[in-house]
Parts: structure tokens; sequence; C-alpha cells
């Protein structure tokens, strides 16, 4: 194998309590509390052949935990109990409240060795409500 050109830049990555509202690029190592299917539409060897699945699943770390919308073939790695990695997440806003997400810029994939940490489950990220407010100076 060639020897990579040009060294790597380390991923920094960001706990769940630093995650804020219409912010991207965060780097996470979480693990799956829960996931549950929303939306399954479509079949195989339909007539696009194109199927459609979203799972919401409670994802978190030793800071917080926060609703993922994994969509397509992220949901077959939210396992609850399995360690994720996510690259390049966003948040989204959906009714007041965050959900992190990663679309098709970005990485789900899991860990290579299973977290160390223990979720905080009592600080619910997506719990929180957040409002427009619109500053007139």
């Amino acid at each position: 194998m060639a020897a990579d050109s040009g060294a790597r830049r380390q991923p920094t990555f960001t706990k769940v309590d630093q995650l804020r509202p219409g912010t991207h690029g965060h780097n996470l190592i979480v693990k799956v509390v829960d996931s549950k299917m929303v939306v399954q539409r479509g079949r195989e060897g339909g007539p696009q052949g194109r199927q459609m699945r979203i799972a919401e699943c409670l994802v978190g770390d030793e800071t917080g935990i926060i609703v993922f919308t994994a969509r397509n073939d992220q949901v077959d790695v939210m396992k609850p109990g399995t360690t994720v990695e996510l690259r390049n997440a966003k948040i989204d806003m959906f009714k007041g409240s965050m959900r992190l997400a990663v679309d098709k810029w970005g990485i789900v994939k899991a860990a290579e060795s299973p977290a160390e940490f223990a979720v905080k489950e009592d600080n619910n990220l997506s719990l929180i409500e957040f409002e427009l407010v619109t500053v007139v100076e």
C-alpha cells in the first residue's frame, strides 16, 4: 500500500452538551441508548428500487443525550448499546428542539471500540425548547 501523502488532520470531537442550534461540522463518539423506526416506505425492487427508512435514536455521552435522526443505511448502524462515531454531524431544528443528523457529506459508523463512558441520561438536549427571537436594535 502506498504511504498516505500529506498528514491527515486528526478530527476534534465535540461533547453532546456543547451542541447548539444551527451548528454543523460536529464529530462525536456516542452510545446509542434507544432507536425507534418512525418512517418506513417503499420496498426493495419497487418501481425505483428505493426504500426510505427514518429512525429516531437517543444517543449520548457522559455529558448528555440528544435525538439523532438516522436515515436509510444509518438505521442499521444505530442499534441500542452500540458505540457510534458521527462525522460532520449537524443540528436540525424540529418543532423548536434540537435533532442531531448526518447528511450525505458525513459518516455514521460503528466505533472501533466500545466507549468507556456511562451515558448521562438526565440531560436531554432535545427536551430544551428554543424560540427564534428577532432582536430589534
